[in-house]
């Protein structure tokens, strides 16, 4: 006897709330083990990776049945289509995660140089927005996910700035060449993490207002010409 469609819904949202909560967890014992070069919690982050995976895949079933067995329609249809867009951010962001404890685990000296240049400072507005999203797709708070748009602005300036001291270090001094390349190659992680965070708050907005949000910029609906 199949379950009723509710039933489903709730089950769908209880396991992409997990999901979340896993993903945001496994960010912030990654950067922590990079940057205060933590072996257990990076090990931690390789461990748990198949939990990530093992979710990922039961949100998308989850959702091929209920598209199957309720053929929803109007919100339902949009939680749903939302839901397995989310649950592949939450998935790269877990990927992502995972490459950045590798870096940290393989090549200690990475430590150092990230408190040498500062990356503290974006890895905090990357880990801000991926908490900000998660707690605005829980809270289903729009308004939440729109004060997170502007922060990707800031992480890609930071990028820009930390790359460019990398480059200058590493021509100073080759000791640095090694953890250099692996700290550019963690700097773009971070931009892509931000990226799809970004993207995760287009969705609330998306799933609470019915509306597109692209470019991060809001823009509202084109007023209509006046009728002749």
């Amino acid at each position: 006897m199949h379950r009723s469609f509710d039933e489903d819904l709730d089950k769908l949202r209880t396991r992409l709330i997990r999901m979340s909560s896993i993903v945001e967890e496994q960010v912030e014992f990654a950067l922590r083990s990079l940057l205060e070069g933590n072996t257990l919690l990076g090990q931690l982050v390789i461990e748990r990776d198949e939990k990530v995976d093992a979710l990922d895949i039961k949100i998308d079933v989850q959702c091929q049945r209920i598209f199957a067995l309720h053929q929803p329609v109007a919100s339902d249809l949009r939680l749903l289509l939302v839901a397995l867009k989310i649950n592949n951010e939450l998935e790269r962001i877990g990927d992502i995660a995972l490459d950045i404890a590798r870096i940290a685990l393989e090549v200690p000296e990475t430590q150092e140089l990230a408190r040498t240049v500062g990356l503290e400072r974006m890895t905090q507005a990357t880990l801000t927005m991926v908490k900000t999203s998660i707690d605005a797709l829980v809270n289903a708070d729009a308004e939440l996910a729109k004060h997170l748009l502007p922060l990707d602005a800031t992480v890609d300036e930071l990028e820009r700035k930390i790359g460019a001291q990398l480059i200058e270090l590493m021509q100073r001094d080759s000791r640095w060449i090694l953890p250099g390349v692996k700290l550019i190659v963690v700097l773009r992680a971070l931009e892509r993490m931000a990226d799809h965070a970004t993207n995760i708050a287009e969705n609330v907005i998306f799933l609470t207002e019915a509306r597109l949000v692209r470019h991060r910029q809001l823009e509202e609906a084109p007023t209509p010409p006046p009728q002749p």
